[in-house]
Order: C-alpha cells, then structure tokens, then sequence
C-alpha cells in the first residue's frame, strides 16, 4: 500500500520548524554531534523523519542518502530554485548541483562591498525556506484539469 505523499511545502515547513528545534549547521558534515543539521539534512529529516549517522561522519554516503530520496530533493531544488543565484554545474551528472547550491548559501558571505560581509542571518534562512514552501503550494495548488 503506498502511502499519500507529504507536499514539497509541507516538507519545506517542516524543515523550517526541525532548524528552529535543533538549530542550522554550516560546518563540515550534513550535521553536527550537538544535533544541529545543515539545510540539507533538515530537508530529508522532514521528509523522511530520520537523521542517518552518516550525515556525522561521510559526506558521500550522505549526499548519496538525500539523493535518492525523491521528496526530499523536490524540496532542495524548491529551495534553490528561490536563491537568487544559479546552482553550480555537477562535475559527474553535468547537471545542476542543488544540494551543493543551497548547503553554501547558508554559510557563505553575503558580499554587500563591505569588510565585514556575513552569512544569511538565521532568520534569513528560515525566511527563504517559507518563501520556497509558499511558492511550491502555489505551482500546486492549480485544479486538477480534467481530460475532456
């Protein structure tokens, strides 16, 4: 039987409130000991209600769990899709790097031209992941067209 599937903004508020819980990670790693996780690894946690070891300790099997999980990476590219810069091209696939895109939004420096140039502030943060979560309710929230 499967089971009804979370909506891309159900997910990305869900993300929102497991940052606000737990607190935004951007540091090495999809996670941190203290609990803390990284944009990404809150998508997939609201996705999918887990938070697997590996986002401690291997980078690869992490990005290759978030990946594969297809409600999860709806939400990611929701999210990068709202930043206002294009994602980076992924060497191996040739396509956009989404996850990529958004982990490094969250600790790069916005640069204004002044010397004390910072990352997005937290509540910035949170604000894009609203903004992406309104905006994928609304490229869905269209009537079913029925064929004629």
């Amino acid at each position: 039987m499967d089971l009804p599937r979370t909506s891309t903004g159900t997910i990305l508020r869900t993300t929102a409130h497991i940052l606000n819980y737990y607190g935004l990670h951007t540091g090495a790693q999809f996670a941190s000991i203290d609990g803390r996780l990284d944009i990404c690894a809150a998508t997939f946690r609201a996705a999918t209600g887990k938070t697997p070891n590996c986002f401690l300790t291997d980078e690869d099997a992490s990005l290759l769990q978030i990946q594969v999980c297809e409600p999860a990476m709806d939400a990611i590219r929701m999210l990068s899709a709202v930043l206002p810069t294009q994602p980076p091209t992924d060497l191996t696939t040739g396509g956009d790097d989404h996850i990529e895109h958004v982990c490094h939004w969250a600790m790069t420096p916005v640069w204004t031209g002044n010397a004390d140039d910072q990352p997005p502030a937290f509540n910035e943060v949170i604000g894009l992941i609203l903004r992406a979560a309104q905006a994928a309710d609304a490229l869905t929230a269209a009537p079913h067209q029925n064929a004629a």
